[in-house]
């Protein structure tokens, strides 16, 4: 049977959707690459809440999505921009769903690190407010036994002054951390609030402040995760890190071939589209441990589509998409976000998220994508 997705342009088109997921088969640890799944938080769809409440979730089912990822072997990115930080997630949520997390992942041998922000900062603040609200937050997820990764900053973009300023903060920041940590470099595609990040909006002078706080603190920088959706930058930035410091690619339009690599090195991983293709991209990153960098691509290199598609313009909203096809894929009982995002693409956009996530098997039961498509479309106005 086919099923009508509305196009881009209004019309209707028959799509056959697919009979059998992919096969993929669960396996030992990987020992070519370090990957994380940035996950994203199921929202309680029976909280009577508005998106200017405080986010009511789900814990039960939010933590079951993270067993799904430990279970095929990724590790969690937990509390990052996937979560919807500061898009409907605030410090006190984020700081129980680390809390919570981290004693899952202790419970269940799971590999966690989770984001240190300074989102409980809500008006206008100074360098010193800044540092403090960092120190806050390092010191909870180092408290909970997970690996910080020290987000960037809208409260920090918003008053430094200039390079020194970043320098100085993050300086301080790694003198303290008890554990090598993970430094986000968030572009502003993802958060237009932290355009002109490490005191520079010409990218050239800002990745030289940003390799320059590496050079000062090489032995409590395990790696950078770099997300600005250039693959040639993110890869002159890992052949000039210092020996031992690991690039983790959060290039949602490039990662097959930046985690493939060149004869000069490659990229671990820590990527919010692994939210939705964690079976497949465990099962690649398996073949690529072999030594089948064909394999691995022939696997990866397919799915690029979807993710691109996901994150279009405006990229802050792939959440979004993440979520829909959670709900999709039967990881959740329902499509709905905390802070009402579910309402921040169109009807052709989930259709045609549907149709690449459908095509590549990434749904555990293909009957079941099919009868919640169907339920999404008859709730828009399309008959069947």
């Amino acid at each position: 049977m086919t099923i009508q997705l509305p196009d881009s342009g209004g019309a209707l088109r028959a799509y056959e959707p697919r009979q059998e997921p992919l096969a993929v088969t669960s396996g030992t640890p990987f020992t070519s690459r370090t990957v994380f799944s940035a996950a994203h938080v199921v929202a309680d769809p029976f909280a009577d809440t508005s998106p200017d409440s405080a986010a009511a979730v789900d814990w039960d089912a939010t933590l079951a999505f993270r067993r799904h990822l430990w279970s095929h072997g990724l590790g969690v990115a937990e509390a990052m921009d996937t979560a919807q930080r500061g898009m409907g997630l605030d410090w006190a949520g984020a700081a129980e769903l680390i809390r919570r997390s981290a004693a899952e992942a202790r419970a269940v041998g799971g590999r966690i690190a989770c984001g240190v922000g300074t989102d409980q900062l809500t008006g206008p603040a100074s360098l010193a407010d800044v540092r403090a609200a960092y120190e806050e937050q390092l010191a909870l997820v180092e408290a909970s036994g997970a690996q910080a990764i020290l987000m960037a900053s809208r409260a920090l973009a918003a008053v430094a002054k200039g390079p020194e300023d970043y320098l100085e903060v993050y300086g301080h920041l790694l003198r303290q951390a008890t554990e090598p940590v993970v430094l986000h470099w968030l572009g502003p595609m993802f958060d237009p609030a932290l355009e002109g990040y490490w005191g520079s909006s010409d990218l050239d002078a800002a990745t030289g402040t940003f390799l320059d706080v590496i050079a000062a603190h090489p032995d409590k920088v395990d790696g950078i995760k770099v997300s600005l959706l250039e693959a040639r930058r993110e890869i002159d930035i890992r052949r000039r890190l210092p020996q031992g410091v690991r690039c983790y690619t959060g290039d949602d339009f490039n990662y097959p071939e930046l985690i493939a690599g060149d004869e000069q090195g490659f990229s671990h991983a820590l990527l919010g589209i692994f939210d939705p293709l964690g079976p497949l991209a465990a099962e690649a990153v398996r073949v690529l441990d072999t030594g089948n960098t064909a394999g691995f691509r022939e696997l990866l290199d397919p799915t690029v589509e979807l993710s691109r598609h996901l994150f279009q313009t405006p990229t802050r909203f792939y959440k979004t998409g993440v979520v829909f096809l959670a709900w999709l894929a039967g990881h959740q009982t329902h499509f709905t976000m905390v802070g009402g995002l579910q309402s921040a693409r169109s009807l052709p956009h989930f259709a045609r998220a549907y149709e690449l996530a459908d095509g590549l098997g990434l749904f555990p039961d293909p009957k079941l994508a099919e009868e919640r498509m169907r339920n999404l479309l008859a709730l828009y106005g399309v008959t069947q």
